[in-house]
């Protein structure tokens, strides 16, 4: 095959290299090249991001007949190093916070769910330390990624018995007392400083690198290859670590994107400008060739679960025609949280019914306002998030659900709409992409920088959140729907971008100012129970026209009240108040 410039000087290169690779640049066939080139006798690792992925590479290097390539995932190398070594058993979905306070016999204090609490933070401790490079736990301060004020008061005033149990639960892993996790293996793979016997070894998605394997790679003595995307780092929450900016490796780039046109790259590198209002970065170019094979498949992407699920349910409620739809990495994900519990469990809590709960943890919280102040205090976002969903929708989520799956089709491409989070979307490509509104914007990363004195900025944060957007966009390959608020500012219009919404009256709402004001002055707005709503508004959950966005705002603009706009529109004011919040990201 043909191959550009920049990919003809990574695959004629020597000694370690790092390649930062915009999406959609043919990193995988540069790969591919590169590994060709090599000599016929040379063993080469290929590391692979998860499971698909490796999957994918190995078809494709097989169907080329390149028979010296292995094709390993982090923890499937460390697997069969580890496990079978020491007899391991496996505990293949992790361990619930629960299941951690009884292994450990944490006995309660006088504070609220103490022992759950300390539990959370020992089994996020556990993990921390597991992809870390560091050899001991005393080594790491647990406290540098805690940022939720409470959360960080709580681990501060029980540091020391946070560690201590952090320890113990670690040696009984190790000793084969219980279970061991993917990530022990993998920890326990490092510290064995492996000599894997490769000539060559090549890192993918290296932005994501997990600091454990990032350390094993780095003291390989084989000649090494990093490629990623230094703009597409999404998995800090995991505490990966972006490799390609912390080793002295030669660098090349690879900034031809083969999946959409010139407007979509000139879109993604303004919106990673954002970045340059918290400090200088370094942008590369896009040129974008692509966007010319047409490409059926619609997605509709968000930022959250919970603004995922709100746009899910505004398309099965539309009476108008059948739909269909399909959820990357399955329906039912989207319905529970990492430590186990369900959306109907968190439910069943808000209801009072404790006699219908599944889930420990659950169960033992009194009433929901307890649920909410542990999720305050262990940073658990998962949970966090479906409280907001049971809070949002209360008792019409069982129908919304059922509505949901019933649609919910098996194969993607016999789906109208494709939903999912841009998490699960990493590594897709689809021809059309809805964008929902709960990214970060320019406005809001002015307002912090314009406070930055009052408030300090969490610049990694807010970098990352600019990066989950950045992904989004780079998803599409032929038309991009996207709200007003997220195109820069004077970002020329396009047929490959549309705007969602009244884009006139969006553009014409001052900031936020009277939308505040709004909140303030109708501030129980939102205090209707579902089940009383539905008796009164039948249609409470249809999805909203460009029509009734552009009244919908003229008559706040005009300084009506709620009561007057819901009878205007025929929508109770709590749905007033959440299509505000979408219209311009609460």
């Amino acid at each position: 095959m043909k191959l550009t410039q920049e990919q003809y000087d990574i695959v004629n290169s020597s000694g370690d290299i790092k390649i930062n690779a915009v999406a959609g640049s043919g990193k995988t066939t540069t790969i591919i090249e590169y590994s060709k080139s090599r000599p016929k006798k040379s063993k080469i690792l290929y590391l692979a991001f998860n499971r698909s992925v490796k999957t994918e590479a190995e078809q494709k290097f097989a169907s080329l007949g390149i028979d010296n390539v292995k094709v390993e995932t982090a923890h499937s190398l460390a697997y069969r190093n580890t496990v079978f070594r020491f007899d391991y058993k496996v505990k293949t979905q992790g361990y619930k916070t629960y299941e951690v306070a009884d292994i450990l016999k944490l006995r309660r204090r006088k504070e609220k769910h103490f022992e759950l609490i300390a539990a959370n933070h020992i089994n996020r401790f556990v993990n921390y330390f597991c992809n870390s490079k560091a050899k001991k736990v005393n080594q790491l301060n647990y406290l540098d990624v805690v940022s939720d004020p409470l959360a960080y008061e709580f681990v501060q005033k029980n540091y020391e018995y946070i560690e201590k149990y952090t320890r113990e639960f670690l040696a009984k892993m190790d000793m084969g007392e219980i279970e061991i996790t993917h990530d022990f293996y993998l920890k326990k793979f490092q510290l064995s400083y492996p000599n894997l016997g490769y000539d060559y070894i090549l890192f993918d998605e290296g932005q994501d690198a997990s600091p454990a394997m990032l350390d094993v790679f780095i003291n390989q003595s084989a000649t090494k290859v990093i490629v990623g995307d230094s703009h597409q780092q999404i998995y800090s929450w995991r505490f990966a670590v972006n490799s390609l900016e912390s080793v002295d490796f030669t660098g090349f780039p690879l900034t031809i994107s083969f999946r959409f046109p010139q407007v979509i790259a000139n879109l993604a590198v303004e919106i990673l400008k954002w970045k340059n209002l918290l400090g200088n970065q370094e942008i590369l170019p896009i040129t974008g060739i692509g966007g010319k094979e047409q490409n059926k498949l619609k997605a509709t992407l968000a930022r959250t679960n919970l603004g995922l699920l709100s746009k899910a349910i505004d398309f099965v409620t539309d009476k108008s025609k059948p739909q269909t739809l399909y959820f990357e990495g399955n329906v039912n994900s989207y319905f529970y949280s990492d430590d186990g519990a369900s959306l109907f469990d968190v439910l069943n809590l808000y209801n009072h019914n404790h006699e219908m709960i599944k889930d420990n943890l659950i169960k033992s919280m009194n009433d929901f306002s307890e649920l909410e102040e542990y999720v305050e205090k262990t940073e658990d976002v998962q949970l966090a998030m479906l409280v907001e969903i049971v809070k949002k929708y209360e008792n019409d989520l069982p129908r919304l659900i059922r509505l949901i799956r019933d649609s919910t089709v098996e194969n993607k491409n016999d789906a109208k709409m494709i939903f999912s989070t841009v998490h699960r979307s990493k590594g897709m490509e689809y021809g059309t992409v809805f964008l929902h509104n709960d990214f970060i914007s320019q406005k809001k990363i002015k307002r912090l920088v314009e406070k930055r004195n009052e408030t300090p900025i969490d610049v990694p944060k807010i970098n990352e959140e600019v990066n989950i957007l950045y992904v989004a966009v780079t998803r599409v390959i032929n038309n991009l729907f996207i709200p007003q608020n997220y195109l820069p500012t004077y970002f020329p219009k396009s047929a490959n971008i549309k705007i969602l919404g009244g884009e006139t009256e969006e553009r014409d709402f001052d900031n936020r100012k009277n939308l505040e004001s709004f909140r303030k002055r109708n501030d129980q707005a939102k205090s209707y129970s579902v089940s009383e709503i539905r008796k009164n508004y039948p249609d409470a959950y249809k999805a909203w026209s460009s029509e009734e966005d552009s009244k919908l705002l003229s008559l706040v603009k005009a300084n009506k009240s709620i009561k007057d706009i819901s009878k205007a529109l025929g929508r109770t004011r709590g749905a007033i108040v959440s299509r505000l919040d979408k219209l311009f990201g609460k």
